[in-house]
């Protein structure tokens, strides 16, 4: 074998290897969960200047799941939509959290508040992922986010039951029975800029958390409450996959009664897929100094 022959085996071989163990390297998946007791209507908006993902929208009856895979420098955020029904004309349309589309994908249309909105950048600055659960834009469903996969990243969300709760100047009820199925946000109930962060109150010095924003906090102390909530409310991991659960929990804590606290961050950074991610970097860096070496007799 030449010299020639001899480089362009070892190079191929570095490829390959290369292109097996981290062809995974491109995407993170998002596995999401209906634990609710009622089916739930996902919904997915990509941000401005990220193209929207293959599903955009889609049903999850009560125990199902799906996983959809998101490249790793998307942004946008994710919601649940529910009481959720196609008329006699084919339009498809839900009581919380519709996108507009009339039809069960959203196409790049976003959540009408108000709505409880996981939000994501992926492969953000210094190369970490940001995300959080917010009820800036109002609530419609207890949600979790767990990281997995990506050391020690915290779990966030809004558990508590927040319709049951809701005062009634913010209530949203169904016509049929009165029920309260979400709960707006003071901005969008009352338009005022000291509420919405408008105008004069457009700066973190002039917006502060109201009435509204503390009860909701309250609740869901890890969540954003308003605009400017960011200190306790963005979190941060590296390379990971995520776990959007709806209805995480079977508490029946809201606002009302003042218990409704998130449970403690969740630590998986001893966990099953931390272990698998870590033994598979080992594995990446042994193999990279094999190749190295034999790179070195081949020439």
């Amino acid at each position: 074998m030449s010299a020639s022959t001899h480089d362009q085996f070892a190079a191929t071989l570095i490829f390959l290897f290369f292109s097996h163990f981290l062809r995974g390297s491109n995407s993170a998946t998002f596995s999401i969960v209906n634990k609710c007791s009622y089916p739930v209507w996902p919904g997915i908006l990509s941000g401005a200047g990220t193209a929207q993902l293959a599903t955009t929208g889609f049903a999850l009856q009560p125990g199902q799941s799906n996983a959809v895979a998101v490249p790793t420098a998307w942004s946008g955020r994710l919601w649940g939509r529910t009481l959720c029904s196609t008329d006699s004309a084919g339009k498809f349309s839900c009581v919380t959290g519709d996108c507009g589309s009339s039809a069960v994908e959203c196409g790049g249309g976003g959540a009408v508040p108000p709505a409880t909105l996981a939000e994501f950048t992926l492969n953000g600055a210094g190369g970490l992922d940001f995300y959080d659960v917010s009820v800036v834009d109002g609530y419609n469903l207890p949600m979790l986010v767990e990281a997995r996969g990506g050391g020690n990243c915290t779990a966030t969300g809004c558990a508590a039951d927040l319709n049951g709760g809701c005062p009634a100047e913010l209530k949203v009820k169904t016509v049929a029975s009165g029920e309260g199925v979400a709960c707006k946000s003071a901005c969008e109930a009352f338009g005022d800029p000291r509420y919405c962060c408008s105008g004069r109150y457009a700066t973190p010095e002039t917006c502060k958390a109201s009435s509204y924003s503390q009860l909701f906090k309250s609740a869901c102390p890890r969540a954003y409450s308003y605009a400017y909530d960011d200190a306790t409310s963005t979190y941060t991991c590296a390379s990971a996959d995520y776990r959007i659960t709806f209805c995480p929990s079977t508490s029946k804590s809201s606002i009302k009664s003042g218990s409704g606290k998130f449970p403690v961050a969740v630590d998986i950074s001893v966990g099953h897929a931390y272990a698998d991610k870590s033994a598979n970097v080992m594995l990446v860096a042994i193999s990279a100094v094999l190749l190295t070496i034999l790179w070195q007799q081949l020439n």
